[in-house]
């Protein structure tokens, strides 16, 4: 169980590290039937919220959804307290093989299915703002890969 707790806690480090090194005033940048480069760390946040809600509703306490327009150091906020509490469903599984309520077929594949959505809105982020013609920088673009260490 250790070993998915802590891929979660990497996901979930990856998701600020890249907010961390986006520019505030690229924070708003979007393109045609797209989220804002924000949007997909907010829409991130109110995810889990929802999975929350549906699987461990008394974890969600001092949880708030993100409504825009919010600041980055917010966003960050609701980021790290919506991951922890994300952890503390994953744990109350109690293995990987075991049951996140609302979810088939098992924990790990709920971690999966997790990582999967987040990958792709930062993925989004990423292309947003390429597609405006300011890509994030290398050193953070490589450290996204680097799990070893986040």
């Amino acid at each position: 169980m250790q070993a998915l707790l802590e891929t979660w806690d990497i996901n979930a480090r990856l998701n600020t590290y890249l907010l961390a090194a986006i520019p505030d005033d690229l924070l708003a940048v979007k393109q045609k039937g797209m989220k804002c480069v924000l949007g997909n760390f907010t829409h991130i946040h109110n995810v889990r919220l929802m999975w929350l809600k549906a699987s461990a509703p008394e974890l969600m306490a001092g949880l708030e959804k993100a409504e825009e327009p919010l600041s980055k150091a917010k966003v960050l906020e609701h980021l790290e307290a919506s991951a922890a509490a994300i952890r503390r469903l994953i744990e109350s599984a109690g293995s990987p093989e075991g049951k996140i309520k609302g979810f088939k077929p098992h924990a790990a594949a709920f971690v999966g299915y997790m990582i999967a959505h987040e990958a792709y809105h930062r993925t989004c982020a990423e292309v947003v703002l390429r597609q405006n013609g300011t890509p994030i920088d290398d050193k953070t673009s490589y450290g996204l890969w680097e799990w070893g260490s986040r």
